[in-house]
């Protein structure tokens, strides 16, 4: 991609990192320019809980003056950082002011590995209170998707896949304990990956909610994502390998009883299922089902997270969103009564694993979504039911797949109709993140995708305001 002269808004993370440490551009201007793109774009969208303005600026000139600044592989690039995630010296804010945590007085563990692979955070993203949705929004904004503004980026990592989507930031940081890095993914269309169990630390809330909690990164190419999967897992990145023929599992059937996807979702599949045809591999349907107590234990223990969360955190819960209050007095209620336990997830996983691990099948493709994604409204004020419903309707593919501890890709597949892009879900056994990002290279390869919403980024139309409205300014 040849980058204008004004600005690297638009760039991929891979090409600002090597452009820094050839010494092509530097940390500085490559962070100035995304400042002045977020002070442009972002009161359209709220995507930002706090933007680091000046301490970004700081740590990109440091960043500049790194002896080994040729051996760091996302040398100078912003990255954006979930409100739930520690960033030392500012609060998580965890989708709200009653939800907030004190100032951090370190990095989470994710949080140093980006930086110290060359990342410069240049903010915290919104989510939705506790991450508890699949919409983005609380009483001082509503995040909005950059392919339509009248609806939802998606949740909890709502914020994330905005700034990604409209180009305010190459890459972002997320993270996913029911489907909160993918359903953001396919709803904005981006490539979005959630580790397998253990590969990333997690760290996350009460026990990581029962250990269904990983970070993951939110990127516009797989190489990218790839790159970000690498950094947070300790690793070095490394050249993805093309894959030999594999057999895919195609499974259409919803884990929501009732819920079926939509002609658009339904055609993505169908419309990759041939791309991998064409890549060599076998791609087959299968009749996999889920359980009925999966819906309904899997339930039972979003809400007993939230219940757990707000008792391990010492929060006023009075001061929570009333549909918050009301999730965690079921999750109590589940909680207290032993519907919530390991065993029921150590068995759903074992099952899993057996469907890959009998020679059958190598990988699963599911759709990402039911259905196109809800309005961009205040659904904070909205009736827990309400809310409930809107959630389970449109996104119930992702969750089964934090249940069971395993490795899920979402990658982009189209646009529907209406305008809004389209994703698919891609699923292996442990330790198949690189075969799983391998694979969605040989999709990206074959059918490419925008890499942002159209008409973005905007580069050069900004009205100098800073903060834009809704954003808090901060030193830290």
């Amino acid at each position: 991609m040849q980058q204008p002269t004004s600005s690297w808004v638009g760039a991929t993370a891979k090409e600002i990192a090597r452009a820094v440490r050839r010494g092509d551009t530097s940390a500085t201007q490559v962070v100035a320019d995304h400042l002045d793109h977020i002070r442009a774009a972002e009161h359209e969208l709220n995507a930002f809980r706090v933007v680091r303005a000046a301490a970004a600026a700081a740590e990109a000139e440091k960043v500049d003056e790194e002896p080994d600044l040729a051996d760091l592989p996302l040398a100078g690039v912003p990255v954006a950082v979930k409100e739930n995630t520690a960033v030392a010296g500012l609060p998580c804010w965890n989708g709200s002011a009653a939800g907030s945590s004190p100032v951090a007085g370190a990095d989470h563990e994710v949080v140093r590995r980006l930086r110290g692979a060359g990342a410069v955070v240049i903010g915290l993203t919104r989510m939705p209170e506790l991450g508890l949705w699949a919409t983005t929004d609380d009483d001082t904004a509503v995040t909005r998707n950059p392919w339509r503004t009248d609806r939802t980026p998606g949740g909890s990592s709502g914020g994330a896949a905005a700034a990604v989507a409209a180009g305010l930031v190459p890459f972002a940081h997320a993270n996913d304990g029911l489907g909160s890095i993918r359903i953001p993914a396919a709803c904005c269309g981006l490539v979005g990956i959630k580790p397998g169990r253990g590969v990333v630390p997690s760290g996350l809330a009460a026990e990581s909610w029962f250990g269904l909690a990983e970070h993951g990164i939110l990127a516009t190419t797989v190489a990218d994502a790839a790159t970000g999967f690498a950094v947070l897992a300790g690793r070095t990145p490394q050249r993805l390998v093309e894959p030999s023929r594999l057999r895919v599992a195609v499974a259409l059937r919803s884990p929501v009883q009732g819920v079926r996807p939509d002609a658009a979702n339904r055609d993505a599949v169908a419309a990759t299922s041939r791309v991998l045809v064409g890549a060599g591999h076998d791609v087959v349907t299968a009749d996999f089902g889920y359980p009925t107590k999966l819906g309904l234990k899997g339930l039972a223990t979003w809400f007993a997270g939230a219940y757990r969360d707000a008792e391990e955190s010492g929060l006023d819960v009075a001061a929570l969103q009333p549909r918050t209050r009301r999730h965690i007095r079921l999750g109590a209620w589940a909680w207290r009564r032993g519907y919530v336990r390991e065993e029921d997830r150590a068995n759903w996983r074992a099952r899993c694993i057996r469907f890959f691990a009998d020679g059958s099948f190598d990988l699963m493709l599911t759709p990402a979504l039911a259905a196109l994604p809800p309005p961009a409204i205040a659904w904070s004020s909205r009736p827990w039911w309400v809310n409930l419903a809107a959630n389970v309707r449109y996104a119930p593919y992702a969750a089964p797949w934090n249940i069971a501890g395993l490795p899920a890709v979402v990658v982009p597949a189209g646009v529907r109709p209406d305008g809004l892009p389209v994703g698919v879900q891609l699923v292996g056994p442990p330790g198949s993140e690189l075969l799983l990002l391998a694979v969605a290279g040989q999709i990206e390869l074959a059918a490419p995708w925008a890499r942002h919403a159209p008409g973005w980024p905007r580069v050069g139309t900004g009205s100098g305001q800073w903060p834009p409205s809704g954003v808090a300014p901060s030193g830290a």
